[in-house]
């Protein structure tokens, strides 16, 4: 019982870090009206809550296949296209970054949107670890 209360309170100490679920045929599929090939219109907005990741997946590939890294300004949603540029705006203090939706996740649920270290040290974030975000669709 002991491990079992272990493995919970580590959980909730990464709370706020994605979970690569590996290569996109493991990733669960997008909701009714949702699919990650479609292409969504540039200025398309979605608000929610965002969190970020960092060091624990440093290096691990992303579902771009490219190494995930925390310095560069990307992202992981769900459902839009790979390559996606995202234009996001920290809603509790107004601060803006864009980054390049390079991964898929969050698989927390209620969560929009997972940034890298570097796009969540600009918007000011880091601390609290999931802040309320307007996310806009710069270019596909």
């Amino acid at each position: 019982m002991g491990a079992l209360a272990l493995l919970l309170a580590a959980g909730g100490i990464w709370g706020c870090a994605a979970v690569n679920p590996g290569s996109p045929s493991q990733m669960p599929a997008p909701s009714v009206g949702e699919s990650p090939l479609t292409a969504p219109a540039p200025g398309r907005a979605e608000v929610g809550l965002a969190s970020w990741y960092g060091a624990l997946h440093q290096g691990q590939l992303t579902a771009s296949g490219e190494p995930f890294d925390m310095g560069r300004l990307t992202a992981a949603h769900r459902t839009l296209p790979l390559g996606t540029r995202l234009r996001v705006t920290n809603l509790e203090n107004g601060r803006v970054v864009r980054v390049r939706v390079n991964d898929r996740g969050p698989w927390v649920s209620g969560r929009i949107l997972d940034l890298s270290r570097e796009a969540a040290r600009l918007l000011d974030m880091m601390e609290r670890g999931v802040v309320l975000v307007r996310l806009e669709v710069d270019r596909v």
